[in-house]
């Protein structure tokens, strides 16, 4: 099943409407580490990383494990674990995925530079909550808590970010 997102942050599933966090540069069709910007075209969700200290285990189509207080995602592109889930600490550039701020407590990895890994493409390109406020993210789609539960449940197994 599919989500479609536009770039107004409107996302469909059949018929149904979401709204969704993107990127705070927009929908880039060339996308390169730190620019903010949500890649566009179809993207696979491959695995849920879940906080079972948060979250139960959530209804998803796609492969879900959980996270521990050391995992972590590689975001250097010099480095050989670029784009890749990592243990902390690390010496390269990375980012937590156990964050006290709730927004990775369910993490949809998307299948973006990944198949495969293209140094300075992008990295840690995910599916995950937004603020309340639907702030705009790094580059991730973001919906809130309750939508992305229900999307996961519906079966959605891939993204299609339109510019």
């Amino acid at each position: 099943m599919r989500l479609s997102v536009q770039a107004d942050g409107t996302a469909f599933l059949g018929d149904r409407v979401f709204r969704a966090a993107l990127g705070r540069g927009g929908i880039r069709a060339i996308k390169e580490e730190g620019d903010g910007g949500t890649p566009a075209g179809l993207l696979k969700l491959r695995r849920l990383l879940y906080r079972a200290d948060r979250v139960k285990l959530p209804r998803a189509s796609v492969p879900r494990e959980p996270i521990a207080p050391d995992d972590g995602w590689c975001d250097d592109p010099a480095h050989a674990d670029y784009n890749r889930m990592i243990r902390l600490p690390h010496p390269a550039r990375h980012e937590a995925l156990w964050r006290a701020d709730g927004l990775y407590d369910l993490v949809g990895v998307l299948g973006w530079n990944d198949a495969p890994v293209l140094r300075g493409r992008g990295s840690a390109i995910f599916l995950h909550i937004a603020t309340p406020d639907l702030r705009p993210t790094e580059g991730c789609v973001a919906l809130s808590r309750a939508d992305l539960l229900d999307i996961l449940a519906a079966g959605v197994t891939e993204l299609l970010v339109e510019p």
